[in-house]
């Protein structure tokens, strides 16, 4: 199993700490969020790692959704339950909520299509910034505070035609913003390919908090400051 280094499991309960989050968010994902640094003092457990233990565990179901409630933290003991009747509630040891998933007809548990399909996932995922996102905010005239971004990735839901496919791919298909004073909500249609004809469609949703208007300059910083991140740790 390729999740194998980035959590641990005892029983139905799993831990992941802040190295593991963190190596996943950067070997998997590409994803150099300060906010998925060990030493980030608003540290927290990629939501994609979490919807990357749900499909190894659940399967890969042809319709699916998953809705984050709250930010786990690293060494957070979280419950998979055993019961699954299409709804399924990630909880930690205390009872508090993290994310909800949604799914329905047919459920895949062939272990090489859920990692073809997560690793896809969460490699699209990975290009949220600054691929997609900037271009998104800069046509909307709007950005996220430079000193403290904070972009908070709130759901996710695709429906797959069928699961008899071997190598999946998934590709941006729109984006678009909606301004509500200083929030912004963004939405990234995308497609799910396979044998060169599309198998399926997705949304995802993100928050980003502080809007204030597009300063090119200042971007072009956080862009600099995101790749300088990323080479000291590939080159590490």
């Amino acid at each position: 199993m390729f999740l194998a280094p980035y959590f641990t499991q005892q029983g139905s309960q799993i831990l992941i700490n802040a190295e593991q989050a963190s190596a996943f968010a950067k070997d998997i994902a590409g994803d150099f969020n300060p906010i998925h640094d060990v030493d980030s003092k608003r540290f927290c457990v990629p939501g994609d790692l979490l919807f990357a233990i749900v499909l190894q565990h659940y399967g890969l179901s042809r319709k699916m959704s998953v809705k984050f409630s709250g930010m786990v933290g690293a060494d957070t003991a979280l419950i998979l339950p055993s019961h699954d009747d299409g709804n399924i509630n990630i909880q930690d040891t205390a009872g508090k909520d993290y994310l909800h998933i949604e799914h329905a007809g047919e459920t895949s548990h062939d272990q090489a299509l859920i990692e073809a399909f997560t690793r896809q996932y969460v490699a699209f995922s990975g290009q949220n910034f600054p691929f997609i996102m900037v271009p998104m905010m800069e046509k909307a005239g709007v950005m996220f505070n430079p000193k403290r971004p904070l972009v908070i990735y709130e759901r996710m839901a695709f429906e797959l035609d069928r699961l008899d496919i071997a190598a999946p791919t998934l590709a941006l298909a729109d984006t678009k913003i909606t301004v509500n004073g200083r929030r912004g909500d963004a939405e990234f249609t995308f497609v799910i390919e396979a044998d060169g004809k599309t198998v399926g469609t997705g949304t995802k949703h993100l928050i980003i908090s502080s809007l204030q208007p597009y300063d090119g300059s200042a971007m072009d910083e956080v862009i600099h400051n995101f790749n300088a991140a990323k080479a000291r740790y590939l080159n590490r």
